[in-house]
This record gives C-alpha cells, sequence and structure tokens, in this order.
C-alpha cells in the first residue's frame, strides 16, 4: 500500500505524506535549546504543531544530549477542574507520555508514588536525578482556563531560575495563540490579572507557516512517485490557492480527489474539475477542522472582524488590532500587503454560505431556480428583481433576527443567489476590510456576471461604485456589470416606493445595471 494524505493526528512518515515539520523554525528550536531557553510555538488547529513536536522530540532524544518529552494539557483543559485536579491530571499526562518516548532509567516518578501536589515540585524531583538536561514540549496549554493556566505559568515561572540542574533546561509552550505576555486572562471577555506576565521569561515566539506553493508540490510529488498519478502543474496551483497553503487544506483536498473522488485509481486524470469538486465536497462536509473554525464566528470579537470585511466597512479602532489578531492566530484571516482578507479562497467561500444557510433553507419558491434559468442560461435580471421584492417583503424582520445583522443585506442577496446556482453554478467573493464593497462573481455554465454591493451611506457613493465597478470589469475583461445599493439598515424612514429602483446607465463604455433597494 502507498502512503496517503492525512488529515486526523500527527503525520507519521512511515504512513502519510510529510513535508519536513522542522524545515523552517527546527535550527531556531535547536538553538533555543541549546541556550536553556523557553519559548512559545503558535498556529492554527491542524497546521502541523504536533507533527512538528513530535519529530523535534525524537531528533533530540535520538541524539542523546537531551531527555525530550511532549505532552498536552488538555485533559486539565475545562472551567470547573480545581488547580489541585488540575496538577494532577498534567502530572499524569507528563509521566504517561514519558514513557512512550523515553527509555526506563529517564522516566519521572509514577504519580501514584509521588507526594506532592504542585507540577513544579514533580519537575524539580525529575531534574534533580536525571544525567541530562530535560526538555519539555507543552501542547494545548490555551486548553487551561483562567486560574489554572496562571498557577501553570507561575510553577514554570518559579522553576526557571533553577534550571539546568533543578529544572526542565527548556520549556516550549504550544497553542493555538502566541500566549504573549499574558497580561489578560485566557477568556476574551474576563478582566485584566492586575499585575505582570505570568510568563515573563520567555525568549522568543515563533508561529508556523502554511506551506509554500513549492511545498506542495514537494508533498504532492510523493504521491505521484509511489503511484505514478500526477497533480498537473496548474492544478497545484489552483489548490494552493483553495487552500492558501494551510496544511490540513492541502492534505483534504488531495485526500478527497484520489480517495474519495478518484476512488484510489491511479490511472485517472487529476483535472480541475475534480479539484473544484473535491472543494465543493469539502464545504458541504464541513469536517472537524472547519467546523472548528466556524464555531468561533460565534465569538463577538471575531464577529467584529468578519463583518468589516463582508461590508468592507473601515474598522472602529477600539478594540480592532486585539481582536485582528485573535483572528490571525485562529487562521480565519490574514493581513495581505495591508488588506485584510479571509486566509485562503475556501474560508471565504464558506463562511458567508455558512452565516447565510438557514436563509437558504427558508426562501421559498423565489428561489426555485426554474423560474431563472433557460436553455441553460441564468436570467440574471430577472433573479436580481426577484430579489427586490423578495427583499422589500423579508428583509426587515429575517435581519432583525439574525445574528450577524450588521452583514445581513450582503448576506441576504448571497444567500438568494446561492439557493437559484447551487446546481450548475458558483459563486466567487471578493472581500477586504476598508473596501467599501463587496465583490461577486457569478459563474453559471460559460457566463460571468459581476455584482458589486454596496451600503448607500452617502450620496456619493453611488458615483464611487461606478468606477469601482469598472476598474473591477476591466480586470475581467466584461463590459457589462449590476452595482447593488442598499439603504443603511436603520432607513426605515425611507418608503419602499422610494429604495427600489432600476436602471441601466454607460460609464467607461460599461454598461451599468444600478439595482437600489
Amino acid at each position: 500500500m502507498p502512503r496517503f494524505f492525512n488529515t486526523t493526528g500527527y503525520c507519521n512518515p512511515e504512513k502519510h505524506y510529510i513535508v519536513n515539520p522542522l524545515r523552517n523554525i527546527g535550527d531556531d528550536i535547536s538553538q533555543l535549546i541549546a541556550q536553556e531557553s523557553y519559548f512559545v510555538i503558535h498556529a492554527p488547529r491542524q497546521s502541523g504543531k504536533t507533527t512538528l513536536l513530535h519529530a523535534m522530540t525524537r531528533k533530540l532524544n535520538k541524539e542523546g544530549n537531551y531527555i525530550a518529552v511532549v505532552f498536552s494539557v488538555e485533559t486539565a483543559g475545562y472551567q470547573s477542574i480545581t488547580e489541585p485536579e488540575a496538577n494532577k491530571k498534567i502530572i499524569r499526562a507528563i509521566y504517561q507520555k514519558a514513557t512512550e518516548f523515553l527509555q526506563t532509567e529517564y522516566l519521572p516518578e509514577d504519580p501514584l508514588e509521588f507526594k506532592g501536589e504542585y507540577i513544579g515540585v514533580y519537575l524539580n524531583e525529575w531534574a534533580v536525578k536525571m544525567p541530562k538536561p530535560i526538555v519539555l514540549f507543552i501542547d494545548e496549554i490555551d486548553a487551561l482556563y483562567d486560574d489554572v493556566l496562571v498557577s501553570m505559568l507561575r510553577q514554570l515561572r518559579d522553576g526557571f531560575q533553577s534550571r539546568p540542574k533543578y529544572f526542565p533546561a527548556s520549556v516550549a509552550l504550544i497553542g493555538l495563540r502566541d500566549v504573549r505576555d499574558y497580561k489578560l486572562k485566557s477568556r476574551y471577555s474576563d478582566g485584566s490579572l492586575g499585575s505582570g506576565s505570568p510568563f515573563n521569561i520567555k525568549a522568543e515566539s515563533f508561529m508556523l507557516k502554511n506551506f509554500t506553493r513549492e511545498e506542495i508540490n514537494l508533498l504532492y510529488n510523493q504521491h505521484t512517485q509511489e503511484t505514478g498519478q500526477v497533480f498537473p502543474a496548474h492544478v497545484i496551483d489552483e489548490i494552493y490557492e483553495l487552500s492558501g497553503g494551510q496544511p490540513w487544506l492541502t492534505n483534504a483536498i488531495a485526500r478527497e480527489i484520489t480517495q474519495n473522488i478518484l476512488k484510489n485509481d491511479y490511472s485517472r486524470e487529476i483535472t480541475m474539475e475534480i479539484v473544484l469538486q473535491a472543494k465543493e465536497s469539502l464545504i458541504q462536509r464541513r469536517d472537524t477542522h472547519l467546523d472548528s473554525l466556524l464555531d468561533k464566528l460565534k465569538e463577538e470579537r471575531v464577529k467584529k472582524i468578519i463583518t468589516n470585511i463582508i461590508n468592507g466597512d473601515s474598522p472602529l479602532f477600539d478594540t480592532f488590532n486585539d481582536d485582528l489578531k485573535y483572528c490571525i492566530d485562529l487562521g480565519i484571516v490574514k493581513n495581505e500587503n495591508n488588506r485584510i482578507l479571509f486566509s485562503n479562497k475556501i474560508y471565504k467561500e464558506i463562511v458567508p454560505r455558512v452565516l447565510s444557510y438557514h436563509w437558504q433553507m427558508g426562501i421559498g419558491e423565489e428561489g426555485d431556480s426554474n423560474w431563472y434559468i433557460k436553455d441553460d442560461r441564468l436570467d440574471m435580471d430577472k433573479l436580481l428583481k426577484a430579489f427586490q421584492n423578495f427583499y422589500r417583503e423579508n428583509s426587515e424582520h429575517w435581519i432583525d433576527r439574525f445574528n450577524y445583522k450588521e452583514a445581513g443585506q450582503q448576506l441576504l442577496l448571497m444567500a438568494f443567489l446561492q439557493r437559484v446556482i447551487n446546481a450548475n453554478g458558483r459563486i466567487e467573493r471578493e472581500m477586504a476590510v476598508g473596501r467599501g464593497r463587496t465583490d461577486l462573481v457569478v459563474h453559471f455554465g460559460k457566463d460571468r456576471y459581476v455584482l458589486e454591493l454596496k451600503i448607500k451611506h452617502k450620496s456619493f457613493l453611488k458615483e464611487k461604485g461606478f468606477d469601482q465597478l469598472s476598474r473591477y470589469l476591466d480586470t475581467l475583461g466584461l463590459k457589462k456589470g449590476y452595482l447593488i445599493l442598499f439603504e443603511p439598515a436603520k432607513s426605515s424612514e425611507v418608503a419602499w416606493e422610494q429604495r427600489i429602483k432600476w436602471e441601466t446607465v454607460k460609464h467607461d463604455k460599461k454598461a451599468i445595471t444600478v439595482v437600489e433597494m
């Protein structure tokens, strides 16, 4: 059996195709360990953290200069746990993982025989007995809550001065977020600790990088070498665009193609159509990775950033930087050339679709595609006029009950479009903080329809929309587009007879249909 693309747990080189997990930061980690430093490694879920930790631990133990263990504190990661119980669980986790990585003579004391209560004491007694320095990789550190987290960090800080003879020589904290100074409690809604950092001893903080296009090629080429099945260059380019190099997505798309779509028939060609089919399957199935990502959309600080992106709004700077850093750490968004965007094309598509999904299901016969499709051609004029009527009748009471009501107008239109074109079309979305608009390109058959969505906060935004849409049409080589203008949600005093408008104008040699509501 050839190896396969892994999407669960850490990667084993004997079973899975793998990109060298130490490729970017292995030397840096080795240097910090040699300097007896405490440091932080962080990255979004399923980005290769655990694979890196296992590779580094085995490398250190094989070289023989250190006693290295990686363990998770996730068993102590629930709010109702007390500090004493958390200490016991973490001590058991250390011992259990030590038995997997170390020879008997290097093991810490069996927790059943340990008479103390604190992690720091347990580590002290272990270090004293060992002939070599200890290196600890502590995974899922941000699973710990409040006082338990602070207690853990303070015990590490207290032992820091005694290393390496009386405490682990080097400790790495690994989690979703950069612990930075830990001046705030681990939960956003809680207040400040009111004191200095409990982990002000860290020397460095690393964020794991996504795969480059070349690294995806190296990963996929392992499959080609073992099976003969080729991922063509243009297919790899598209997968890189879809995934942004996110490791789980990169593996999940390839796994979906090779195992679920092509059924391990290595004689079959991998085409662009198959890639798009794989992408759609992942979005509709919403595997654990995507579900855990989407669960974060419920958090208020994530909601602020996502709403800014969908609306194209400029941010309010009260907590924007902290909220943005949080969303970047989670891997949901990225800062690319000072533009705040979704991290990749799959996230860019799945987030609006999930947020508007219940609306799709609630749309009645107005969303029946048979009304707008004839001879495999989509009548976009008819569809948008139908949406105007639907919006007039439903928007106020639908949007008012929606958690993302500040982005509700754009999301409601996306839901209507998605419902109609689901079978034979797709929507590409262009969104970023501060753009002042959302651009949609609807692909249906051989046709493309460009829609620019704007909230009409000021009267001059209509003229600005003409210029923006015209430039966007130029980039696509098209001569026709739609400018969709929504009255602000609080403009209920404007009568619907004045809000519902439809006209087609010429602008920069383009035919622009203005749809107001």
